[in-house]
C-alpha cells in the first residue's frame, strides 16, 4: 500500500487530488495539509511513504518542504506538482533529490503512474518540462549574481537588495551589471526576464 500525504494550500485542487487517489486499491491518502510548516509538525506520525507537495505554498516553499521532509521520515519518497512549471524549479528539484516532478495540468492517469512509479523508487519528469530544461542549458551567472537578479525581480531597489544579500550596495550594482553584461539585457528588468524565461532563476 502507498501511503500518500498531501501539502497544497488550495483547498480545491488538494481535495481534487485527494478523492482521485482514493479510488485507487493500492493508494491510500493518509493525511492532507495547508501548508509545509503543517506537514512538517504532523506528517510523521502518519509514517507516509510519498508526499505529494506543491511548489507555491505560503510559507516555506514545496522543494524546501519536500527536503525537509524526507529529513524527518527515513525512505519517503517526494513529487512536485505545479502550475509554475519551469525549468529552473526542475533542476532545483532533481538535485535535491525529489523523484518526481509534473505540472497540474497532466492527466489522471499520468498522475496516477508518476505516483506508483516514484514510489516504486523511479523518477518522474514531465518530458515538455524535460525537453525546455535541456534546452534552456545552464546559466552563465554565478551563484552571486543569481542571487542579486532573483531579488532584483522583486522589484526591490538596490540598498533593499543589498541588506538583504548581506552586501554593499556598490557591490550589488557590480553583481547586476555583469549578469546585464551576460545575458545581453539593457537593464536589471530585462536580465529578469531573461534569466526567469531561460528557467535560470529559483
Amino acid at each position: 500500500m502507498i501511503r500518500i500525504i498531501l501539502v497544497d494550500d488550495e483547498h480545491l485542487i488538494r481535495s481534487a487530488i485527494a478523492g482521485l487517489l482514493g479510488l485507487m486499491d493500492d493508494i491510500d491518502v493518509a493525511g492532507e495539509f495547508e501548508s509545509g510548516e503543517e506537514a512538517l509538525k504532523l506528517a510523521p506520525a502518519l509514517e507516509p511513504t510519498l508526499a505529494i507537495v506543491d511548489l507555491q505554498l505560503g510559507g516555506m516553499d514545496g522543494i524546501d518542504t519536500a527536503i525537509a521532509l524526507m529529513d524527518k521520515v527515513p525512505g519517503l519518497k517526494t513529487m512536485i506538482l505545479t502550475s509554475h512549471a519551469r525549468p529552473g524549479y526542475l533542476k532545483r528539484a532533481l538535485s535535491s533529490g525529489i523523484s518526481g516532478f509534473l505540472p497540474k495540468t497532466a492527466m489522471a492517469q499520468d498522475l496516477e503512474k508518476a505516483v506508483r512509479d516514484v514510489a516504486r523508487g523511479s523518477r518522474v519528469v514531465d518530458p515538455g518540462l524535460a525537453a525546455d530544461t535541456i534546452a534552456a542549458g545552464d546559466s552563465p551567472l554565478t551563484p552571486r549574481e543569481t542571487d542579486v537578479v532573483e531579488l532584483a525581480a522583486h522589484g526591490a531597489p538596490i540598498a533593499d537588495i543589498a541588506r538583504r544579500a548581506h552586501l554593499a550596495e556598490g557591490t550589488v550594482r557590480n553583481y547586476l551589471s555583469s549578469a546585464q553584461l551576460k545575458l545581453g539585457a539593457k537593464n536589471r528588468h530585462e536580465a529578469v526576464d531573461i534569466a526567469r524565461a531561460k528557467g535560470w532563476l529559483g
